[in-house]
């Protein structure tokens, strides 16, 4: 993500003013003065609930790594699923998204059955612990707008 982005971000989620955004990230090292003159990508943010899945044949199906858009998941991948209305909004096979709460990029790689609505799903491999630790939150996630 580039810098400016997380500046933004951070003016979004604290309230604090864009110039000591902008400010930190120079001082910080973050970015350089010709990253200020540089289009920041427009973002989209959505309150959703997100809850974890694993690839265990209980949680899924027969074929548990198997995604509904036919990628094979694999431990370690930062993948989610989607509920289906998130689709039209920008959320397709292939979108990368930002978790609240959690660090770096997840990549749309499985969509979940038509009843959930506003809802993700976090892969989490194999380690049902994590999952059953993660639970059930009520979070925002990003992604870039198109």
């Amino acid at each position: 993500m580039h810098p400016l982005n997380k500046a933004i971000g951070a003016v979004r989620r604290r309230n604090v003013s864009l110039a000591v955004a902008v400010g930190a990230a120079f001082l910080m090292g973050a970015c350089t003065p010709s990253d200020v003159g540089a289009p920041v990508p427009p973002e989209n943010s959505l309150a959703v609930t997100a809850s974890a899945y694993n690839s265990m044949r209980a949680q899924t199906n027969d074929n548990p790594t198997l995604t509904a858009w036919g990628d094979t998941l694999e431990p370690g991948m930062r993948a989610i699923a989607v509920s289906r209305d998130l689709i039209p909004l920008g959320l397709g096979h292939g979108a990368v998204v930002r978790i609240e709460g959690l660090e770096g990029e997840y990549v749309v790689r499985d969509k979940m059955a038509s009843r959930w609505e506003k809802k993700i799903d976090i892969y989490m491999g194999n380690d049902v612990a994590a999952a059953r630790q993660w639970g059930k939150r009520d979070l925002t996630i990003y992604w870039a707008a198109e």
